[in-house]
């Protein structure tokens, strides 16, 4: 199992509002990356959202030691080549700690960035895109000619191949995207659903995978709201559910609106674009609450309980086929660190904490040992 962590603005304890919305600047972000890294995730995701990935990961990067960047990039809006130039070079510099998360983007974003193409064609000109970006990041010469790339003796000076080429993920909801996911990447992304349909979307792409001779790692990015007890989690749940008002939903539909993204269309039938009286009349499977929804774009499912709980709940995601999951709370600072204290422990993953120079302890080894058994060795 790997466990990341979110590491894209807006934060806050409630960031649908102005009076919960956090300013998030760069010490602030030095922060949240310097904590997964001490926490032991397995990495941040650096999405699409107010900040430039590129440039928030390669900011972040000196600061860190072990975590690594899932950097989103949009087909369209860069050169595969020039992508390719840019991943190696910081897969170079960082040590092999970059991941690249492919973004086909929906038609009500992409527009502001000159880019205006139906859904369908987006996923080709991505299909096209990984033609020619895989080989590059293997080292390979790419001559290439399709409907939307021309490429001419491609070829970079940096060494690529399993050493340093970063592992491609990818998400989407539809036919198109999952036959593109089949045929190019490492690891298929998924929003938000429930265990058992994940586990259908799961099956439906592995199959695919398997008639091009390929397999595919699969994740979830979700939310998380972990407390001592269930009792508390909910509560907490109903004192975000107390801030969602008609102006927060409203703001959230508008940025909607237009969308031609099957995830957003799945999300949103989750919670059916309704607020009803009690924020647990939105709990969609046990433990799973769709309200963040109504507030947020994207995946909008949270999983909540105590730590045993959402222990509980990730390994039931992991028994559906889930290696990966890409997890956030608000405020991310704050819950990284709840998290990170109160359930990574209990997770088969693999930590690393280095508190200096030449040290041979790691998270992993510490918490299967008993406690009185640390002081003794460290001494």
């Amino acid at each position: 199992m790997e466990i990341y962590w979110y590491l894209t603005a807006p934060d806050g304890h409630q960031p649908w509002n102005p009076s919960g919305n956090r300013p998030v600047t760069y010490p602030y972000l030095q922060q949240v990356a310097r904590a997964v890294d001490h926490l032991g995730f397995s990495g941040a995701l650096c999405a699409t959202g107010a900040h430039d990935a590129w440039i928030l990961a390669s900011a972040l990067l000196p600061y860190t030691e072990r975590m690594k960047f899932l950097v989103a990039i949009q087909p369209g809006l860069i050169s595969p080549t020039l992508l390719a130039k840019m991943a190696l070079t910081f897969s170079h510099f960082s040590r092999g700690r970059l991941l690249l998360n492919i973004v086909s983007g929906d038609a009500n974003t992409l527009g502001a960035y000159g880019l205006n193409l139906e859904h369908d064609e987006r996923y080709a000109l991505g299909d096209e895109f990984l033609s020619v970006l895989r080989p590059l990041l293997n080292g390979e010469t790419v001559t290439f000619k399709g409907r939307h790339l021309d490429i001419r003796d491609a070829r970079l000076a940096l060494p690529g191949g399993s050493a340093h080429a970063p592992e491609l993920w990818f998400g989407g909801s539809s036919a198109a995207a999952h036959e593109v996911a089949a045929k190019h990447v490492d690891t298929y992304l998924t929003w938000g659903e429930t265990p058992p349909q994940a586990a259908a979307k799961i099956a439906e792409v592995r199959e695919r995978a398997a008639r091009h001779g390929r397999t595919l790692r699969f994740g979830v990015r979700l939310y998380v709201i972990v407390r001592d007890t269930d009792e508390k989690a909910w509560a907490a749940v109903d004192e975000l559910y107390a801030s969602m008002d008609e102006q927060a939903i409203a703001a959230r539909q508008a940025l909607a609106r237009g969308s031609d993204s099957v995830g957003q269309a799945r999300m949103t039938a989750l919670h059916g674009d309704r607020r009803p009286p009690h924020a647990r009349d939105l709990e969609i499977y046990p433990d799973l609450w769709a309200g963040i929804g109504l507030v947020r774009p994207g995946p909008g499912t949270a999983i909540v309980g105590s730590p045993a709980t959402v222990e509980a709940r990730l390994r039931e995601y992991q028994a559906a086929g889930i290696d990966v999951f890409i997890l956030s709370g608000f405020p991310l600072l704050e819950e990284a660190y709840r998290f990170g204290e109160m359930v990574l422990p209990r997770l088969p993953v693999a930590r690393q904490l280095t508190e200096e120079p030449g040290s041979r302890f790691t998270w992993g080894s510490i918490w299967d040992r008993p406690v009185d058994s640390i002081g003794k060795e460290r001494a």
